[in-house]
C-alpha cells in the first residue's frame, strides 16, 4: 500500500512519492516532484543494558554461578523443543485427517525421544525442573499441559507423578516477575545472549526486563534497608 504525503511550499502542494523510498541502508531517499530528497535514517536493534552484578555475600554469587551453568546447559533443549512444537503445530493445520495427525504426532514423538532421552537422563533435578520452566518461557505451555494435549491426559498424570519421584513439577510456570530465581534465571539468559554464549529465541510471555529489574533492584534494597 502506497501512502501519499504532501509537501506544502509557497502555497503549492508537491507529491511526494513514497514508493521510491529507499530503505535498504542507512540513507532513505524521497523523490519529490523529481527531487531527491535524502533523509538519514539508521535502524538499530533493540539492546538491555545490563548493569555490572553485584552479591551481597560469597555464597550469593556462588548460588548465582551454579544457576548460571544449569541454565546454560538446559537453555537449547527448551529452544529446541519450543522449535519442534511449531513445526508440529504448522504441520498439522496443513493435515485434515485426525488418523493421519495422530501417526504424524506418534513420528515425531518417536523422533524427540530418540533425539533427547539419553542427554535427558543425564539432569539433575535442579537441572530438570529448570528446562520445565524455559520450555514455559518458550512455549507459554506447562510440559503437563503439552504431554496432555500431544499424548493423552493419563499419562501426563503419570509423567508428573513420575516426575514429582525426582522434585520436579512438570506443572510448574515460569514466573519471572513473582518468582526470584526466576528473575535470576532472565538476567542469566538476557547476559548469555548479548555475549553470544546462548542464541536468543523470543520469550512468548509479555514481561519486560527493564521493568523486573527495577522492580528486584527495589525489592533487594528494600530487603537489605529491613536487616
Amino acid at each position: 500500500m502506497f501512502v501519499s504525503l504532501l509537501y506544502s511550499q509557497k502555497g503549492t502542494q508537491k507529491q511526494i512519492d513514497t514508493s521510491l523510498v529507499d530503505t535498504t541502508g542507512f540513507i532513505q531517499y524521497y523523490i519529490i516532484d523529481g527531487d531527491t530528497i535524502p533523509h538519514e535514517a539508521i535502524n538499530l536493534d533493540e539492546v538491555i543494558i545490563l548493569r555490572r552484578l553485584k552479591f551481597k555475600d560469597k555464597l550469593s554469587r556462588r548460588r548465582y554461578l551454579i544457576l548460571r551453568r544449569k541454565t546454560r546447559k538446559v537453555y537449547p533443549y527448551a529452544k529446541l523443543a519450543a522449535e519442534r512444537l511449531t513445526t508440529l503445530n504448522n504441520r498439522l493445520e496443513s493435515i485434515q485427517s485426525k488418523k493421519k495427525k495422530k501417526r504424524y504426532i506418534k513420528i515425531l514423538q518417536k523422533y524427540m525421544e530418540e533425539e533427547f532421552t539419553a542427554e535427558l537422563k543425564k539432569l539433575t533435578r535442579t537441572e530438570g525442573q529448570i528446562l520445565v520452566k524455559l520450555i514455559y518461557r518458550q512455549t507459554g505451555n506447562t510440559m503437563f499441559q503439552l504431554v496432555k494435549e500431544y499424548r493423552s491426559g493419563w499419562k501426563a498424570f503419570w509423567y508428573n507423578s513420575t516426575a514429582k519421584l525426582f522434585n520436579i513439577s512438570l506443572k510448574e510456570k515460569y514466573d519471572p516477575i513473582n518468582v526470584e530465581e526466576d528473575y535470576w534465571i532472565e538476567d542469566i539468559l538476557q547476559r548469555s545472549f548479548q555475549s553470544n554464549i546462548l542464541k536468543e529465541q523470543k520469550t512468548v510471555l509479555g514481561f519486560s526486563f527493564y521493568d523486573l529489574r527495577n522492580k528486584w533492584s527495589d525489592t533487594t534494597k528494600t530487603a537489605s534497608g529491613k536487616n
